[in-house]
């Protein structure tokens, strides 16, 4: 059986993208993740721009389509946004082998991640 999946309503000044099966650690996926999260998207952006991870490219294009989504479907105003949750999950990991010494073999794991990135409108304090 199991627990009931149940998803989280986005509240109106929310609008998210996510993409899955990213093949990339998801332990080196969360570095990204944390480097954006809290954020406003300018800087995300930038952050993503200029970043040396392999994987930046990916996780900036998540970002624009959440900000798109904000724009087209929400009505939200893109200058406000910030990331409000940037979280990464778990997918599957294939198991390949590779021939050690001595007639051996030993298996290497090759994971795949999910992203996931919620961006809010917030209020300036004036």
């Amino acid at each position: 059986m199991g627990k009931p999946k149940t998803q989280r309503a986005l509240k109106d000044n929310e609008a998210k993208a996510v993409l899955r099966m990213l093949r990339i650690s998801p332990q080196k996926l969360n570095l990204l993740a944390q480097l954006i999260r809290g954020k406003k998207v300018e800087k995300a952006l930038a952050d993503l721009e200029f970043s040396h991870k392999r994987i930046s490219g990916q996780v900036k294009k998540v970002l624009e389509s959440a900000i798109a989504n904000a724009e087209n479907n929400h009505g939200l105003d893109t200058d406000a946004l910030v990331v409000a949750e940037a979280f990464v999950g778990n997918s599957l990991v294939m198991k390949r082998f590779t021939a050690r010494g001595r007639g051996r073999s030993s298996r290497i794991e090759k994971p795949f991640a999910h992203l996931t990135i919620v961006v809010r409108q917030v209020e300036e304090a004036a």
